[in-house]
Protein backbone atom coordinates (compact mmCIF):
# COMPACT_ATOMS: atom_id res chain seq x y z
CA UNK A 1 0.00 0.00 0.00
CA UNK A 2 2.80 2.38 0.91
CA UNK A 3 4.59 1.48 -2.33
CA UNK A 4 1.53 2.42 -4.38
CA UNK A 5 1.24 5.72 -2.57
CA UNK A 6 4.94 6.38 -3.17
CA UNK A 7 4.62 5.58 -6.85
CA UNK A 8 1.60 7.89 -7.11
CA UNK A 9 3.49 10.70 -5.42
CA UNK A 10 6.44 10.24 -7.81
CA UNK A 11 4.16 10.25 -10.84
CA UNK A 12 2.42 13.38 -9.55
CA UNK A 13 5.76 15.09 -9.04
CA UNK A 14 6.85 14.18 -12.56
CA UNK A 15 3.62 15.55 -13.97
CA UNK A 16 4.08 18.78 -12.03
CA UNK A 17 7.68 19.10 -13.19
CA UNK A 18 6.67 18.33 -16.80
CA UNK A 19 3.90 20.91 -16.77
CA UNK A 20 6.11 23.44 -14.99
CA UNK A 21 9.30 23.24 -17.04
CA UNK A 22 9.57 24.20 -20.71
CA UNK A 23 12.51 24.31 -23.10
CA UNK A 24 13.40 27.13 -25.48
CA UNK A 25 15.82 26.26 -28.28
CA UNK A 26 17.95 28.63 -30.35
CA UNK A 27 15.30 29.07 -33.10
CA UNK A 28 12.45 29.95 -30.72
CA UNK A 29 11.27 32.66 -28.36
CA UNK A 30 8.51 32.26 -25.80
CA UNK A 31 5.87 34.52 -24.31
CA UNK A 32 4.22 33.35 -21.07
CA UNK A 33 0.50 34.08 -20.69
CA UNK A 34 -1.69 33.82 -17.64
CA UNK A 35 -5.42 33.62 -18.27
CA UNK A 36 -4.77 34.83 -21.83
CA UNK A 37 -2.70 37.88 -20.78
CA UNK A 38 1.03 38.11 -21.41
CA UNK A 39 3.09 38.39 -18.25
CA UNK A 40 6.76 38.95 -17.63
CA UNK A 41 9.48 39.36 -20.19
CA UNK A 42 9.68 37.08 -23.26
CA UNK A 43 12.24 34.31 -23.14
CA UNK A 44 14.71 35.01 -25.96
CA UNK A 45 17.70 32.88 -24.96
CA UNK A 46 17.74 29.09 -25.32
CA UNK A 47 17.51 27.02 -22.12
CA UNK A 48 15.14 25.45 -19.56
CA UNK A 49 12.54 27.68 -17.91
CA UNK A 50 9.72 27.17 -15.42
CA UNK A 51 6.13 28.38 -15.14
CA UNK A 52 3.11 27.82 -12.99
CA UNK A 53 1.35 24.72 -14.31
CA UNK A 54 -2.18 24.92 -15.64
CA UNK A 55 -2.46 28.66 -14.92
CA UNK A 56 0.39 29.80 -17.18
CA UNK A 57 0.83 28.84 -20.85
CA UNK A 58 4.00 29.10 -22.97
CA UNK A 59 3.50 30.54 -26.47
CA UNK A 60 6.26 29.76 -28.95
CA UNK A 61 7.24 32.02 -31.82
CA UNK A 62 10.00 31.43 -34.41
CA UNK A 63 13.15 33.53 -34.12
CA UNK A 64 14.53 32.82 -37.61
CA UNK A 65 13.55 34.41 -40.93
CA UNK A 66 10.02 33.80 -42.17
CA UNK A 67 8.62 33.93 -45.68
CA UNK A 68 5.83 36.10 -47.02
CA UNK A 69 4.64 35.40 -50.57
CA UNK A 70 2.26 37.98 -51.96
CA UNK A 71 -0.63 37.26 -54.27
CA UNK A 72 0.23 38.21 -57.88
CA UNK A 73 -1.98 40.87 -59.40
CA UNK A 74 -2.35 43.43 -62.18
CA UNK A 75 -0.74 46.80 -61.52
CA UNK A 76 -0.61 49.73 -63.99
CA UNK A 77 2.65 51.66 -64.35
CA UNK A 78 2.90 55.44 -64.67
CA UNK A 79 2.88 55.11 -68.48
CA UNK A 80 -0.36 53.08 -68.33
CA UNK A 81 1.20 49.69 -69.02
CA UNK A 82 -0.50 46.89 -67.08
CA UNK A 83 1.91 44.44 -65.46
CA UNK A 84 1.41 41.15 -63.70
CA UNK A 85 3.44 41.68 -60.49
CA UNK A 86 4.44 38.92 -58.05
CA UNK A 87 6.43 39.89 -54.92
CA UNK A 88 7.85 38.15 -51.88
CA UNK A 89 9.43 39.25 -48.60
CA UNK A 90 11.47 37.94 -45.68
CA UNK A 91 10.58 39.01 -42.15
CA UNK A 92 11.16 38.08 -38.54
CA UNK A 93 9.68 38.66 -35.10
CA UNK A 94 11.91 41.04 -33.13
CA UNK A 95 9.49 41.78 -30.24
CA UNK A 96 7.49 38.65 -29.40
CA UNK A 97 5.57 40.39 -26.62
CA UNK A 98 4.31 43.15 -28.92
CA UNK A 99 3.73 40.55 -31.63
CA UNK A 100 1.53 38.46 -29.31
CA UNK A 101 -0.49 41.45 -28.07
CA UNK A 102 -1.20 42.77 -31.59
CA UNK A 103 -1.43 39.93 -34.13
CA UNK A 104 -1.28 36.98 -31.70
CA UNK A 105 -0.06 34.37 -34.18
CA UNK A 106 1.56 33.79 -37.59
CA UNK A 107 -1.76 33.70 -39.42
CA UNK A 108 -2.65 37.13 -38.11
CA UNK A 109 0.82 38.39 -39.01
CA UNK A 110 0.44 37.21 -42.60
CA UNK A 111 -2.80 39.12 -42.88
CA UNK A 112 -1.12 42.28 -41.62
CA UNK A 113 1.75 41.83 -44.07
CA UNK A 114 -0.73 41.47 -46.93
CA UNK A 115 -2.46 44.69 -45.87
CA UNK A 116 0.80 46.65 -45.68
CA UNK A 117 3.19 45.28 -48.33
CA UNK A 118 0.70 44.86 -51.20
CA UNK A 119 -0.43 48.53 -51.13
CA UNK A 120 3.20 49.67 -50.88
CA UNK A 121 4.11 47.60 -53.94
CA UNK A 122 1.14 48.94 -55.88
CA UNK A 123 1.90 52.51 -54.83
CA UNK A 124 5.49 52.38 -56.07
CA UNK A 125 4.78 50.48 -59.30
CA UNK A 126 2.10 52.99 -60.28
CA UNK A 127 4.41 55.92 -59.47
CA UNK A 128 7.10 55.02 -62.03
CA UNK A 129 7.17 54.16 -65.75
CA UNK A 130 7.74 50.63 -66.96
CA UNK A 131 11.47 51.03 -67.61
CA UNK A 132 12.09 52.03 -63.98
CA UNK A 133 10.48 48.83 -62.69
CA UNK A 134 12.23 46.55 -65.16
CA UNK A 135 15.78 47.91 -65.11
CA UNK A 136 18.13 49.03 -62.35
CA UNK A 137 20.65 51.09 -64.35
CA UNK A 138 21.28 52.53 -67.80
CA UNK A 139 24.06 50.07 -68.55
CA UNK A 140 24.32 48.89 -72.13
CA UNK A 141 22.41 45.71 -72.86
CA UNK A 142 24.68 42.67 -73.25
CA UNK A 143 22.32 40.94 -75.70
CA UNK A 144 21.87 41.53 -79.39
CA UNK A 145 19.79 40.37 -82.33
CA UNK A 146 21.33 39.15 -85.55
CA UNK A 147 20.48 41.40 -88.45
CA UNK A 148 19.26 44.29 -86.27
CA UNK A 149 21.10 47.59 -86.30
CA UNK A 150 21.93 48.17 -82.63
CA UNK A 151 22.15 51.95 -82.98
CA UNK A 152 18.61 52.03 -84.34
CA UNK A 153 17.46 49.55 -81.71
CA UNK A 154 18.69 51.83 -78.94
CA UNK A 155 16.78 54.75 -80.42
CA UNK A 156 13.49 52.97 -79.76
CA UNK A 157 14.18 52.11 -76.10
CA UNK A 158 11.62 52.81 -73.41
CA UNK A 159 13.50 55.73 -71.89
CA UNK A 160 16.22 56.57 -69.40
CA UNK A 161 16.43 55.00 -65.94
CA UNK A 162 16.51 57.59 -63.17
CA UNK A 163 15.39 55.57 -60.15
CA UNK A 164 15.62 51.91 -61.09
CA UNK A 165 14.17 48.71 -59.74
CA UNK A 166 16.59 48.44 -56.82
CA UNK A 167 15.60 51.82 -55.40
CA UNK A 168 11.92 51.08 -55.96
CA UNK A 169 12.23 47.91 -53.89
CA UNK A 170 14.12 49.84 -51.20
CA UNK A 171 11.31 52.42 -51.20
CA UNK A 172 8.71 49.67 -50.71
CA UNK A 173 10.70 48.37 -47.75
CA UNK A 174 11.05 51.82 -46.16
CA UNK A 175 7.36 52.58 -46.61
CA UNK A 176 6.19 49.26 -45.14
CA UNK A 177 8.57 48.97 -42.18
CA UNK A 178 7.23 51.82 -39.99
CA UNK A 179 3.75 50.31 -40.21
CA UNK A 180 5.07 46.94 -39.02
CA UNK A 181 6.98 48.27 -36.01
CA UNK A 182 3.79 48.30 -33.92
CA UNK A 183 3.46 44.56 -34.46
CA UNK A 184 7.02 43.71 -33.36
CA UNK A 185 7.91 42.68 -36.94
CA UNK A 186 11.06 43.58 -38.85
CA UNK A 187 10.82 43.47 -42.62
CA UNK A 188 14.24 42.19 -43.70
CA UNK A 189 13.85 42.19 -47.47
CA UNK A 190 11.29 42.75 -50.22
CA UNK A 191 11.82 41.67 -53.82
CA UNK A 192 9.88 41.41 -57.05
CA UNK A 193 9.78 37.74 -57.95
CA UNK A 194 8.16 38.06 -61.34
CA UNK A 195 7.11 40.79 -63.75
CA UNK A 196 5.14 40.15 -66.89
CA UNK A 197 2.64 41.80 -69.18
CA UNK A 198 -1.00 40.99 -68.66
CA UNK A 199 -2.55 38.64 -71.20
CA UNK A 200 -3.94 41.33 -73.52
CA UNK A 201 -0.64 43.19 -73.62
CA UNK A 202 1.29 39.93 -74.07
CA UNK A 203 -0.74 39.17 -77.18
CA UNK A 204 0.07 42.54 -78.77
CA UNK A 205 3.75 42.20 -77.77
CA UNK A 206 3.97 38.72 -79.30
CA UNK A 207 2.31 39.97 -82.49
CA UNK A 208 4.82 42.82 -82.71
CA UNK A 209 7.70 40.40 -82.09
CA UNK A 210 6.40 38.08 -84.82
CA UNK A 211 6.08 41.02 -87.23
CA UNK A 212 9.64 42.14 -86.44
CA UNK A 213 11.00 38.61 -86.94
CA UNK A 214 9.16 38.35 -90.26
CA UNK A 215 10.66 41.68 -91.27
CA UNK A 216 14.14 40.45 -90.33
CA UNK A 217 13.54 37.18 -92.21
CA UNK A 218 12.37 39.10 -95.28
CA UNK A 219 15.48 41.27 -95.03
CA UNK A 220 17.65 38.13 -94.94
CA UNK A 221 15.80 36.72 -97.96
CA UNK A 222 16.21 39.91 -100.00
CA UNK A 223 19.87 40.17 -99.05
CA UNK A 224 20.33 36.51 -99.99
CA UNK A 225 18.59 37.00 -103.32
CA UNK A 226 20.70 40.07 -104.01
CA UNK A 227 23.86 38.17 -103.15
CA UNK A 228 22.74 35.29 -105.39
CA UNK A 229 22.15 37.69 -108.30
CA UNK A 230 25.54 39.23 -107.66
CA UNK A 231 27.23 35.81 -107.68
CA UNK A 232 25.34 34.80 -110.85
CA UNK A 233 26.38 38.07 -112.52
CA UNK A 234 30.01 37.54 -111.54
CA UNK A 235 29.87 33.95 -112.84
CA UNK A 236 28.34 35.08 -116.15
CA UNK A 237 30.87 37.88 -116.44
CA UNK A 238 33.73 35.48 -115.74
CA UNK A 239 32.31 32.97 -118.22
CA UNK A 240 32.15 35.64 -120.94
CA UNK A 241 35.67 36.73 -120.11
CA UNK A 242 36.98 33.16 -120.34
CA UNK A 243 35.04 32.56 -123.60
CA UNK A 244 36.30 35.83 -125.09
CA UNK A 245 39.88 35.08 -124.15
CA UNK A 246 39.55 31.55 -125.51
CA UNK A 247 38.07 32.86 -128.78
CA UNK A 248 40.82 35.45 -129.08
CA UNK A 249 43.47 32.82 -128.40
CA UNK A 250 41.86 30.47 -130.95
CA UNK A 251 41.73 33.23 -133.56
CA UNK A 252 45.34 34.13 -132.89
CA UNK A 253 46.37 30.49 -133.28
CA UNK A 254 44.21 30.14 -136.38
CA UNK A 255 45.64 33.34 -137.85
CA UNK A 256 49.16 32.17 -137.21
CA UNK A 257 48.34 28.79 -138.74
CA UNK A 258 46.76 30.43 -141.83
CA UNK A 259 49.76 32.70 -142.20
CA UNK A 260 52.10 29.76 -141.88
CA UNK A 261 50.12 27.68 -144.39
CA UNK A 262 49.96 30.62 -146.80
CA UNK A 263 53.69 31.05 -146.47
CA UNK A 264 54.23 27.34 -147.16
CA UNK A 265 51.86 27.48 -150.15
CA UNK A 266 53.62 30.54 -151.48
CA UNK A 267 56.99 28.88 -151.12
CA UNK A 268 55.72 25.80 -152.92
CA UNK A 269 53.96 27.71 -155.69
CA UNK A 270 57.01 29.88 -156.37
CA UNK A 271 58.89 26.73 -157.37
CA UNK A 272 56.33 25.97 -160.20
CA UNK A 273 53.84 28.77 -161.06
CA UNK A 274 52.28 26.74 -163.86
CA UNK A 275 51.45 23.97 -161.45
CA UNK A 276 49.92 26.53 -159.11
CA UNK A 277 47.84 27.91 -161.96
CA UNK A 278 46.73 24.38 -162.77
CA UNK A 279 45.62 23.63 -159.21
CA UNK A 280 43.77 26.91 -158.85
CA UNK A 281 41.95 26.33 -162.13
CA UNK A 282 40.91 22.86 -161.04
CA UNK A 283 39.56 24.31 -157.83
CA UNK A 284 37.53 26.86 -159.79
CA UNK A 285 36.14 24.10 -162.00
CA UNK A 286 35.26 22.01 -158.98
CA UNK A 287 33.36 24.83 -157.28
CA UNK A 288 31.60 26.14 -160.36
CA UNK A 289 30.69 22.91 -162.15
CA UNK A 290 28.30 20.49 -160.53
CA UNK A 291 26.56 17.42 -161.82
CA UNK A 292 23.65 19.35 -163.33
CA UNK A 293 25.59 22.49 -164.28
CA UNK A 294 25.38 23.79 -167.84
CA UNK A 295 27.80 26.44 -169.11
CA UNK A 296 27.78 28.32 -172.40
CA UNK A 297 31.22 29.77 -173.04
CA UNK A 298 32.94 31.35 -176.00
CA UNK A 299 35.96 29.69 -177.51
CA UNK A 300 38.31 32.36 -176.30
CA UNK A 301 37.10 32.21 -172.67
CA UNK A 302 39.80 32.03 -170.04
CA UNK A 303 37.82 29.33 -168.35
CA UNK A 304 38.40 27.01 -171.33
CA UNK A 305 42.05 27.85 -171.66
CA UNK A 306 43.16 24.90 -169.51
CA UNK A 307 41.18 22.48 -171.65
CA UNK A 308 42.61 24.00 -174.84
CA UNK A 309 46.13 23.75 -173.48
CA UNK A 310 45.45 20.17 -172.44
CA UNK A 311 44.14 19.25 -175.93
CA UNK A 312 47.10 20.96 -177.55
CA UNK A 313 49.45 19.00 -175.37
CA UNK A 314 47.84 15.71 -176.33
CA UNK A 315 48.21 16.48 -180.01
Amino acid sequence: MKIKILIGVIVLCLLVIYSTAYIVDETEQVVITQFGEAIGEPKLNPGIYFKIPVIQVSNYFPKNLLEWDGDPGQVPTLDKTFLWVDTFARWKIIDPLKFFRTVNNLTGAMGRLDDIIDPAVRNFITSFPLIETVRATNREMDTFEIGVDQSKDQERNLGEVNTGRKKIVEGILKQAQPKLDQFGIELVDVAIKRLNYVEDVQKSVYERMIAERKQIAEKFRSEGQGEARKIEGNVEKELKRITSEAYRTAQEIKGKADAESTYIYAQAYEQDPDFYYFLRSLEVYRKSMKKDTSLILSTDSDLLKLFKDYESGRK
